[in-house]
């Protein structure tokens, strides 16, 4: 008999086997890009921190220093801590002006937030749940107004209140400001997102009327979108500048953020009002930190509903 060879690829009795060759997932010859690492994207975000922080570190710094600290020691070095007499200085200078302003934009941009987060959502629940004539028309002139910026209409209402008689008054700044098409466009989204057309339907079918599905049933199913659109609206509006500065000439009337620019004006035939600048910028930025901070998870929840949805 003869012996047959052995198959080929099979391994002889008592032979090693050999081992498997590893599988990369990354082809052959390719490299990971550098800008890919983690040692260079951590340096991009620590850059991207320090511009953010650096200036409120200097705020905060800035403020505890007197006038004359202030002009005579490095911007990030401590000097005498004077941040209490500071605050008494700002609260009580010029027969507390400046707490005048604080509470005028509380009014501007508390009430006026309401106003304009209410008019909204129900413009852009009856844009999404109701059918007239020109619908989709009417909704692309809304396009158009978020796609102009507001600088460029602050002159044409400035000449709308001239004829009517509210520039120098609450009225020329607050009433400019309830009207929003971006939120608008995002009540429409966020309704289209959040309620249901079964849920109005069923509801309708129970015999409720149109105002009372819209606050019983889509107001609390829109609350994150109503929070979110209330924070954005808020802040706009808390640090809107150009609007009362085309509307105002009384100091009286002014928001904190036009009156601490007059002061600003004042600080090179003054340099006492430099300490005012800095603490008031501090205090002014206060009310919207504790206004994002204790509504965060309302407002984290309706900034993610459109990745879930």
């Amino acid at each position: 008999m003869t012996a047959t060879a052995p198959a080929a690829g099979l391994a002889q009795p008592g032979a090693p086997v050999p081992a498997a060759p590893e599988r990369s997932h990354r082809k052959i010859g390719q490299r990971r890009p550098r800008w890919a690492s983690k040692g260079l994207v951590n340096i991009v975000l620590a850059l991207f921190a320090m511009y953010t922080l650096l200036p409120l570190t200097w705020l905060v710094i800035a403020s505890t220093k007197s006038t004359s600290d202030l002009y005579g020691t490095a911007g990030f070095a401590f000097a005498d801590i004077n941040i209490l007499s500071n605050l008494a200085t700002l609260f009580t200078w010029s027969d507390g002006i400046f707490l005048r302003w604080l509470l005028n934009t509380l009014l501007y941009a508390g009430v006026g937030a309401f106003f304009s987060v209410f008019v909204s959502f129900m413009a852009g629940y009856a844009f999404d749940k109701f059918d007239f004539p020109g619908k989709e028309r009417w909704f692309g002139f809304v396009l158009v107004g978020v796609l102009v910026p507001a600088a460029v209409t602050t002159m044409p209402l400035y000449l709308l209140a001239s004829n009517v008689g509210l520039v120098n008054t609450y009225w020329g700044v607050f009433l400019p400001q309830i009207a929003s098409p971006f939120g608008v466009y995002l009540a429409r989204i966020f309704a289209n997102s959040y309620v249901p057309n079964e849920l109005i339907e069923a509801a309708r079918l129970d015999g409720a009327g149109e105002l009372r599905i819209f606050f019983r049933v889509a107001v609390p199913l829109m609350s994150p979108g109503i929070v979110t659109l209330l924070l954005m609206t808020f802040s706009a509006i808390w640090n809107n500048f150009f609007l009362p500065l085309v509307m105002l000439n009384d100091a009286k009337l002014f928001p904190v953020s036009l009156g601490l620019y007059s002061w600003n004006q004042r600080t090179l035939a003054d340099p006492e009002f430099a300490s005012l600048v800095v603490i008031g910028s501090l205090v002014a930025i206060l009310p919207v930190i504790a206004l994002f901070l204790s509504l965060q998870r309302f407002w984290k929840s309706g900034l993610g509903s459109g990745a879930i949805k």
